[in-house]
C-alpha cells in the first residue's frame, strides 16, 4: 500500500520489485514469503477491505451489486452477504466501504433514487409555474423508468412493511432530504404568490403522488386488454394542470 502511494498507482499495477524494495527485501526474498505467487498478497489487502485495482472499486461494485439486488427482490433481500456475493467482495469489505448496511442503503438511495434528479433540477432557473412542474413530472418520469428499478422496489417495501427497521432508517434519511429540497421551492412559490400556503406534507403528496402512482403501476398495464397507455409526456402534461389547479392562487392562474 505505501508502494502504490508513492506510486501514484493501484496495487496490482505495482510490481513485486517494488513491494520488495518498500519492504527492504530482495524480490526473490518476497516471491518465497508470499508461495511464489503474489495472489496471497493481493488476498490479503481485500481482506483488510481494500481493493487491489484492476477491477472497479469496492464502494462501486458495491453499489452497483446492492441496486441490482433491491431492484430484482426487495429491500429486504438485501443484506450484506447478497450484495457481497453478488460485488465479489468480502462483508468485512463493505463494512470498511460504507460502515454498515444503513449507510450503504443511503448511498444506493442518492445515485439510484429521483432525489438527485430532483435537486439537480430544481437547482435550475425556471421558467413559469406550468412549464416548471410539467418539467418536475417528466425529470420524475424519467428517474423512475431507469434501471436498475431501485425506486420502485424500496417504495414497495415502504407500503408492506412501513415500520420494519430497514424501512424506518431510510426513511429517517430520505423523507427530510427531499421534503427540505421540495421545501425551498415551494417557500420560493409561495412566497412569490403562485402557490397556496399549505403543510410541506401536503404539497409534496400531491405534487409527487400522481407521478409516482403512475410511473409505479405503468409497467403493469402494456399487455392488459383495454388499457391503453397514453404517452408519457402527455401523463406529465395532465398530472401539471391537475396540480397547477389544487394549488394555484388567483393571481397565478390569471
Amino acid at each position: 500500500m505505501r508502494a502504490a502511494e508513492a506510486l501514484e498507482r493501484d496495487i496490482a499495477e505495482v510490481s513485486v520489485s517494488d513491494i520488495a524494495a518498500e519492504a527492504h527485501i530482495s524480490r526473490s526474498t518476497l516471491l518465497r514469503r508470499l508461495g511464489g505467487s503474489r495472489s496471497s498478497l493481493d488476498a490479503a489487502v481485500r481482506a483488510a477491505g481494500i481493493d487491489p485495482g484492476g477491477r472497479p472499486p469496492v464502494r462501486l461494485r458495491a453499489l452497483t451489486a446492492a441496486a441490482a439486488v433491491v431492484s430484482e427482490n426487495g429491500l429486504a433481500a438485501a443484506t450484506l452477504e447478497a450484495i457481497a456475493d453478488r460485488a465479489g467482495c468480502s462483508v468485512f469489505s463493505l463494512h470498511a466501504a460504507f460502515g454498515g448496511r444503513d449507510d450503504l442503503m443511503r448511498a444506493v438511495f442518492d445515485q439510484f433514487s429521483p432525489i438527485r434528479d430532483i435537486e439537480e433540477y430544481l437547482a435550475r432557473p425556471q421558467g413559469d409555474l406550468h412549464s416548471t412542474v410539467h418539467g418536475f413530472y417528466r425529470t420524475v418520469a424519467n428517474a423512475l423508468s431507469r434501471e436498475p428499478r431501485v425506486a420502485p422496489a424500496m417504495l414497495a417495501e415502504v407500503f408492506s412493511r412501513p415500520t420494519s427497521t430497514a424501512v424506518q432508517s431510510l426513511a429517517g434519511y430520505a423523507a427530510p432530504r427531499m421534503l427540505g429540497t421540495l421545501g425551498v421551492w415551494f417557500d420560493a412559490e409561495v412566497g412569490a404568490g403562485r402557490i397556496r400556503d399549505q403543510p410541506v406534507m401536503v404539497l409534496a403528496q400531491q405534487l409527487l403522488g400522481p407521478i409516482m402512482i403512475h410511473m409505479l403501476m405503468r409497467p403493469a398495464f402494456p399487455e392488459v386488454p383495454g388499457i391503453t397507455l397514453p404517452d408519457v409526456d402527455v401523463v406529465c402534461e395532465a398530472f401539471a394542470v391537475n396540480f397547477i389547479r389544487a394549488v394555484a392562487t388567483p393571481l397565478a392562474e390569471r
